[in-house]
């Protein structure tokens, strides 16, 4: 699995359904970081909601 240096990112939104820690138990440090915006919902449904949200913008541009 590859690894995404998201931390040295300008914004970053993480989408999930809970603030829950998951399978492993282990607080994830980016979900606190001052630059993170938390999107809670179904992965799909968010991700779906996101791209439409940053079409409708553009086109407004």
């Amino acid at each position: 699995m590859p690894i995404l240096d998201v931390d040295h990112a300008k914004s970053i939104i993480v989408i999930k359904r809970s603030m829950s820690t998951g399978y492993a138990g282990i607080q994830n440090e980016l979900f606190t970081n001052p630059k993170t915006s938390m999107f809670f919902t179904d992965a799909k449904k968010g991700l779906a909601a996101l791209i439409a949200a940053t079409k409708e913008y553009v086109n407004q541009l």
